[in-house]
């Protein structure tokens, strides 16, 4: 992986048409995004496709200058807008359980499988009961947007 910052591998992508920086970009955000696509859209094949959704809209669009924001913040914003899209047109569907694999990982044991099971559907269930707009605060916090990230993202005052 290189230091590239988001913003660098975007460029290469945009005016060289570098895949390796994109496929470098899907790694840096394929959990952290998806985590957030999938705390809002309740199942993980909405989740995978808005996130699909919002990989090619950063393909498609013309080249963005990042001069109020990052490419994060910007990434964030195209896909919390493909989520509203979809709420509004499907309704929130069903939780389900799933985790997108972006590398290889060492498989948990059953133990560990059914107790992270466990946690995360207390805590899915704790969150499914927050007033959305903090609902959706948590899942960007806890994708590791920072808070002035997540004001730019919801288009709030930071305060």
């Amino acid at each position: 992986m290189s230091m590239d910052s988001d913003e660098a591998l975007y460029a290469r992508v945009k005016r060289q048409g570098d895949m390796h920086a994109f496929d470098e970009l899907y790694e840096r955000y394929c959990r952290r995004l998806y985590g957030f696509l999938k705390g809002q859209l309740r199942t993980r094949a909405d989740a995978e496709d808005v996130f699909h959704e919002a990989l090619m809209a950063t393909l498609e669009s013309d080249e963005v200058v990042f001069d109020r924001g990052s490419f994060r913040t910007w990434l964030y914003r195209i896909a919390r807008n493909l989520v509203l899209n979809r709420i509004r047109s499907e309704g929130r569907g069903e939780n389900a359980l799933g985790k997108l694999a972006c590398d290889d990982e060492p498989v948990p044991s059953t133990d560990e499988r059914v107790a992270d099971m466990q946690l995360l559907r207390a805590l899915d269930g704790a969150v499914a009961r927050l007033p959305s707009p903090l609902s959706e605060v948590y899942h960007l916090r806890s994708s590791g947007l920072s808070y002035e990230e997540m004001a730019t993202v919801l288009g709030i005052p930071l305060g």
